[in-house]
C-alpha cells in the first residue's frame, strides 16, 4: 500500500503541467523553439546554419531546409563516431536502430538525456497520471508492470550505445518505472526472440502483474504463450489485478478484439491507452480512456511544424503552426526535437480531430507503407523484393499488393500477397522465399518479426487470375493512367474487395 500511495502522489503531480499545455499548446511551443535555437545554436550544425541569428519561427525556416534522413545522415555519422556537439550540445550518447530508407537497411536516430527525460520517460508518466486521474481506485503499484524491450548492439568503450528504441529505454529506466517492472533486465535486453519469449513467460507468470506495456504484436506472442505454459484460458485468471495496457507503434484496431478475448475477466476492469511514440520522440498519447484519439504533446521537447497534402511532394514543403490547423486536415510532421533532428521529415501523416486541445489520429506515412506488426515496410522495399524474386526465377508481374492477415487465437501473423503473373514462377514457393529473404535484407525490423515465426510467418502468396487488378480498378472507377494499384497498406480493405471480385478465398494464416 505505501508503494502505491506513493506512486499516485508522484504520477498526479504531473497533473497540473498536463492540464497547462492543454490549455496553451500555441505558447509552449513558441517558447520551446526559442529553446531549442538557443541550445542549438553553438553546435556545429547551429553555426553551419546560423542559428544564432533565428530569432523567430520565419527566420529559422529561412536558414533551415526540410530534411529526410538521408541528408541529416552525415551529421549523424559524426555523432555516432563520437564528436561532440555535433547536432546537440555534448556528446549523443544513444543511437535508436530504426527501419531503413531508400540507401539504407536500417537508420540511426539521436537520443540524447534531453530527450528521454523531456519526452518519452515524460509521456510514460503522464499517460499513467491520466489513467489514475480518470480511475482514482487504481493500484497499479502494488503489483508489477510487464514492459517489453528490444535487443541492443554490443557495445565498446568507446562507441555509444546501438539499439532498439525499447532497449535504451529499458537501460535508463528512472527508479519510480524500475521498481515495478518485470521480467529482469538481462531477460528483457535479450536479443535471441525465440529464447525470449519463453524467458519472459516463465519469468512473468506468477507474478502479479497489473500493467502491460509494449507493441501489441509482440505482446499478443508473449500472452499466448503464458496461457500454454499455464494451461489457463484466460490472462484474467493468471493476472486477475491486471488494468491497463500501455500500447503503441501499429494500429490497435485489429489487435483489441484478440486482447479482449484473450484477458477475459479481471477485477478492476481492463482499459487500453495509445502512445504514438516513435525513435525520434513521444508525440502524442491517448488522454482520454475511451477515445480513438490522442493528445499532441505541445512541451516535450518537440517544437512541430505540418505539412498539408499538397506539400508532400515538394522538397521544402511550405508548414503551417499549431494555430493554423483545420479539424478533419490531414498533415505531414516535420519535427524539431531535443535530440537534434533539425527539420526532420518525420513523414508521418496525422488527421486533426480537434484543435482545443489539439488531438490528432496517426493515419499513414507520405509514402505506401504496411506496419501491421511493427514490421514499417515502405512500398520501395517491397517492389524491390519483388523485381529481386522475378529476376531469379524469371517470373514477370503485371501488377501486385501486399496486406497483412492479423493474428488470430490460434495462428500468426503473416503478409498476404495478391500478384496477377503474365508469367508465372515454375515454383512458387521458393518465388515467395526469395521475397522473404530479400525483405529481411532490406529492412530490420521486418526482420526481427520474422525471427522463429513469432509475430510475422512467412509471405503467403495469392495469384489471382489476368485482368483482376484492372477489374477492380474499374469498379472503383479509377481506371485510367493516373491511377495506380496501391503497393501495400495496413489494412485489408483493398485485398478483400479484389479477392471478393476474383472469387478467391483470402489467406487465412
Amino acid at each position: 500500500m505505501p508503494f502505491n500511495l506513493t506512486f499516485n502522489w508522484y504520477i498526479r503531480r504531473r497533473m497540473a503541467q498536463i492540464d497547462l499545455a492543454r490549455r496553451e499548446p500555441v505558447e509552449s511551443q513558441r517558447a520551446l523553439l526559442a529553446h531549442l535555437i538557443a541550445k542549438g545554436a553553438d553546435t556545429a550544425f547551429g553555426r553551419e546554419h546560423g542559428l544564432g541569428e533565428a530569432s523567430a519561427l520565419k527566420e529559422f525556416k529561412r536558414r533551415v531546409p526540410v530534411r529526410p534522413y538521408d541528408e541529416l545522415k552525415p551529421w549523424i555519422e559524426r555523432a555516432i563516431a563520437g564528436e561532440e556537439d555535433v547536432l546537440w550540445p555534448g556528446r549523443t550518447p544513444w543511437f535508436a536502430k530504426s527501419s531503413g530508407t531508400t540507401s539504407d537497411r536500417s537508420k540511426y536516430l539521436p537520443v540524447t538525456e534531453d530527450a528521454l527525460r523531456e519526452g518519452h520517460f515524460k509521456g510514460g508518466k503522464d499517460l499513467l497520471a491520466l489513467f489514475c486521474e480518470q480511475r482514482p481506485g487504481a493500484r497499479l503499484y502494488e503489483g508489477h508492470h510487464l514492459v517489453l524491450g528490444g535487443a541492443r548492439a554490443p557495445e565498446s568503450a568507446d562507441q555509444p550505445f546501438i539499439g532498439d528504441l525499447s532497449a535504451i529505454l529499458m537501460n535508463e529506466l528512472p527508479f519510480w518505472v524500475e521498481a515495478r517492472r518485470t521480467p529482469n533486465r538481462a531477460i528483457a535486453l535479450m536479443s535471441d526472440w525465440e529464447q525470449k519469449v519463453d524467458a519472459i513467460a516463465t519469468g512473468v507468470m506468477k507474478e502479479d502483474v497489473r500493467i502491460l506495456a509494449g507493441v501489441p504484436s509482440w505482446m499478443l506472442v508473449i500472452a499466448k504463450r503464458v496461457l500454454e505454459l499455464t494451461g489457463k484460458e484466460s490472462l484474467g485468471e493468471v493476472w486477475p489485478n491486471l488494468q491497463l495496457f500501455m500500447h503503441g507503434g501499429v494500429h490497435f484496431a485489429p489487435y483489441r478484439s484478440q486482447f479482449e478475448a484473450l484477458i477475459g475477466n479481471v477485477r478492476h476492469g481492463m482499459a487500453y491507452m495509445e502512445t504514438y511514440n516513435a525513435s525520434e520522440g513521444f508525440f502524442a498519447l491517448q488522454d482520454r480512456i475511451d477515445a480513438d484519439d490522442m493528445l499532441l504533446l505541445a512541451d516535450y521537447g518537440i517544437h512541430f511544424e505540418f505539412a498539408p497534402s499538397s506539400e508532400w511532394e515538394r522538397e521544402q514543403p511550405d508548414t503551417l503552426e499549431l494555430r493554423e490547423l483545420q479539424v478533419g486536415e490531414e498533415y505531414e510532421l516535420i519535427i524539431t526535437t531535443v535530440a537534434g533532428l533539425w527539420r526532420y521529415r518525420l513523414g508521418d501523416v496525422v488527421r486533426m480531430t480537434e484543435l482545443h486541445p489539439f488531438r490528432l489520429q496517426v493515419v499513414g506515412r507520405t509514402q505506401a507503407s504496411l506496419n501491421a506488426f511493427g514490421e514499417e515496410l515502405m512500398s520501395r522495399q517491397i517492389e524491390e523484393a519483388i523485381t529481386t524474386a522475378c529476376a531469379a526465377t524469371s517470373a514477370t508481374v503485371r501488377e501486385f499488393t501486399v496486406a497483412p492477415v492479423f493474428m488470430s487465437s490460434t495462428a500468426t501473423g503473416a503478409h498476404e500477397w495478391l500478384i496477377e503473373f503474365t508469367v508465372a514462377p515454375s515454383d512458387p514457393a521458393r518465388f515467395m522465399a526469395f521475397v522473404d529473404d530479400a525483405l529481411q535484407r532490406l529492412n530490420s525490423d521486418y526482420a526481427a518479426k520474422r525471427t522463429g515465426d513469432l509475430a510475422i510467418g512467412p509471405p503467403a502468396l495469392n495469384a489471382v487470375p489476368a485482368g483482376t487488378f484492372e477489374a477492380w480498378l474499374r469498379s472503383k472507377g479509377r481506371l485510367g493512367g493516373q491511377f495506380k494499384v496501391p503497393r501495400c497498406a495496413s489494412h485489408r480493405r483493398w485485398v478483400d474487395e479484389v479477392l471478393a471480385l476474383s472469387g478467391l478465398a483470402a489467406h487465412c494464416g
